[in-house]
């Protein structure tokens, strides 16, 4: 049997990267999806490439509106949810004007990191929870990092958005065990994950070859991981073959916090 059949399951920032990777898993294991991203066009796509059990739906994760909006669609069409995986972040590089130093850092900038990488999982957590009650096997994944594990001097608000995401969670987790709700809440923290977020960090041409090796070289398992690698920890949380897993980081990084220090950098 499919380790997701008959779960509804809402994913964020899934137009690309892990959270394309993360549907098209979870739709191949039998979940029924919501899809959101605010690249209306590449998230339809991907809901028109999976096919009948996925739904697309614009999401701007930082905007309660949007969540109010996409719950009580939820709400009316499905019911209930059982899976919400809160994937949508940014690193700022592209998105902000920086810099991200913490010496010279932009303040309008730290604010724009922190209202995506972590109002929008807070906001995740809410709705999620509420419609989450219905359930009798729910889960929450949030997607952190690794940087939310370690200091990055380059990306001060990457890193203290996903470090904040971290311990969000596990205040949720314990929300939901006090409360009695089905209701499980844990993180993923990637490392070194070929995906487009990292395109600004990499370079182009040879610089870019360049780049890779350099990382790969700094991972314990010599290579970047795949958006594939966080799916698989997602599918997991996800299932019920975690029903006894709350409040937990898995770090997929191919060993970067066993010791190694390899750190992404906006040169």
């Amino acid at each position: 049997m499919p380790r997701l059949e008959g779960k509804i399951a809402l994913i964020t920032g899934a137009a690309r990267g892990i959270g394309q990777a993360i549907a098209e898993l979870f739709s191949a294991e039998g979940a029924q999806l919501i899809l959101s991203d605010i690249n209306d066009e590449l998230g339809q796509e991907v809901a028109d490439k999976i096919g009948a059990n996925a739904k697309y739906i614009h999401l701007d994760v930082s905007q309660e509106s949007d969540w109010q909006r996409a719950s009580m669609l939820i709400e009316k069409e499905y019911g209930r949810l059982d899976v919400v995986v809160n994937n949508a972040g940014i690193t700022g590089f592209l998105e902000t004007q920086g810099p991200h130093d913490p010496e010279n850092l932009d303040l309008d900038s730290w604010h724009k990191v922190h209202e995506i990488n972590l109002d929008g999982v807070a906001l995740g957590c809410k709705y999620g929870i509420q419609l989450m009650k219905n359930s009798n096997h729910a889960s929450i994944v949030n997607i952190s990092s690794r940087s939310g594990l370690v200091g990055i001097p380059a990306a001060t608000a990457y890193a203290s958005s996903k470090a904040a995401v971290r311990n969000h969670t596990k205040s949720v987790a314990l929300y939901c065990a006090e409360k009695s709700y089905a209701i499980r809440c844990n993180s993923i923290h990637p490392g070194a994950i070929f995906t487009p977020i990292w395109d600004t960090m990499l370079g182009e041409g040879e610089q870019r070859e360049a780049t890779i090796k350099a990382i790969s070289a700094g991972v314990p398992l010599g290579v970047m991981g795949d958006p594939e690698d966080v799916a698989y920890a997602a599918l997991y949380l996800a299932s019920n073959e975690s029903k006894y897993v709350t409040g937990i980081e898995l770090n997929i990084d191919g060993g970067i916090l066993a010791g190694s220090t390899a750190a992404p950098s906006s040169k």
